[in-house]
């Protein structure tokens, strides 16, 4: 059973989880052709994965067989597992509960791809209703509270498979990350009676400078105190506080978005390793005007060393002024991709 541990100074939970050691590691720093080596998240593989919890399927096709587009299945080396109860309890100063949550796999497409901008916008659409569809199911399991939707492209990101997958941790405690970012949205609120991320929209607006992408519903900007080079937000131009909340439309329109980001970060950054992070409010608050759901792009460019780790500031070597004009002049076609 893995265990949740609370530092005792600044509140940060860590996950204790052995069993993660034996995750098997088959990444390589270049893609291998297609049907080269066995793949489990391929077609075809579905008894070398867990019993799918959720499946986009063709008709008449049965779960855990082929005819399927995108799978859910449980990771078989959990950061945290479902069974059991959380067990709160102190051994003095320090707090501690068993390791309950949900730890799940959204197997991408399945066929070999390891690059999701190749995929079709058709496809990117349905993992983004899958990321929905399980927060929402999710969100009915009273001792969950907070639901990450996450993935890691390349070794330098922590991805351990090659094959285009994301992952979704659920917590019983809102980690102190998004509890910080939250509080901060909350006090920008009762201070100004607006939303940051509402006025972080006008204002990237006004400056057109730091703007990558600007459609109907979502505007792609990198951050004015940008962590990373080339990071990259895309934020609802509506409010919305809840990432399970949005609505069919600015789904659709999202899938484009993002596969018009991820295609321009791969063309510029010659297809770098990256992770993208969903932020978005806990299970148990209900919609809320001061926080913002929005997705967060950050290529693995630069590695953290001992002055990150000893303060928490960020050194970025590129001006997200000049990764933002970069971005805007690639040119990509979102019409292609495998279906």
């Amino acid at each position: 059973m893995p265990e949740l541990r609370k530092d005792p100074i600044v509140g940060r939970w860590v996950i204790i989880a052995p069993d993660r050691a034996k995750r098997p590691i088959t990444i390589k720093n270049e893609p291998s052709p297609a049907g080269s080596d066995f793949c489990p998240f391929c077609e075809g593989g579905e008894e070398h994965t867990s019993s799918e919890i959720l499946a986009y399927r063709d008709r008449n096709t049965k779960p855990n067989e082929k005819g399927w587009r995108v799978r859910v299945v449980p990771n078989r080396f959990p950061a945290l597992q479902v069974e059991g109860a959380l067990d709160k309890c102190g051994e003095g100063i320090y707090d501690k509960m068993n390791g309950i949550g949900a730890h799940e796999v959204i197997i991408e497409c399945p066929f070999h791809e390891v690059s999701m901008a190749n995929l079709s916008e058709e496809y990117v659409r349905e993992i983004l209703w899958v990321y929905r569809d399980r927060l929402v199911d999710l969100k009915k399991d009273r001792r969950l509270v907070y639901g990450m939707i996450f993935k890691n492209v390349g070794m330098a990101a922590g991805a351990s498979l090659e094959h285009s997958h994301s992952q979704l941790i659920v917590t019983p405690i809102v980690p102190v990350n998004v509890w910080e970012e939250m509080n901060g949205s909350q006090e920008f609120f009762n201070y100004r009676g607006r939303c940051i991320y509402c006025d972080m929209i006008h204002q990237e607006h006004a400056a057109e400078k730091r703007i990558v992408l600007d459609t109907p519903n979502f505007v792609v900007f990198a951050p004015f105190a940008s962590r990373f080079p080339f990071e990259t937000w895309i934020v609802p131009k509506n409010h919305n506080s809840h990432y399970e909340n949005i609505q069919k439309n600015e789904l659709d329109e999202m899938g484009t978005v993002l596969k018009t980001v991820l295609m321009k970060l791969e063309i510029a950054l010659d297809k770098p390793s990256y992770n993208y992070i969903i932020h978005t409010s806990p299970f148990d608050s209900q919609a809320v005007p001061h926080y913002h759901w929005h997705m967060e792009i950050m290529p693995r460019m630069t590695r953290i060393a001992g002055f990150e780790w000893g303060t928490g500031f960020y050194i970025n070597s590129v001006p997200p002024e000049q990764a933002a004009a970069y971005l805007r002049e690639v040119e990509v076609d979102v019409s292609g991709g495998r279906k």
